[in-house]
């Protein structure tokens, strides 16, 4: 997964979201495995992070 944009003007819990997922700058990846949990990160910031598979 990719942070495609940046994390100004976002909710405070979407940033959290975002950094509990391990994303910290614009272009940052990181392959996490596939599960509830990470899917339910993802689909809360959904129009922050590009899916890659």
């Amino acid at each position: 997964m990719r942070l495609v944009k940046g994390l100004r003007g976002t909710q405070a819990r979407h940033r959290l979201s975002v950094k509990a997922l391990g994303l910290r700058k614009i272009n940052d990846v990181r392959e996490l495995p596939d599960n509830p949990c990470v899917r339910g990160l993802i689909n809360q910031v959904h129009y922050l992070v590009q899916v890659e598979q």
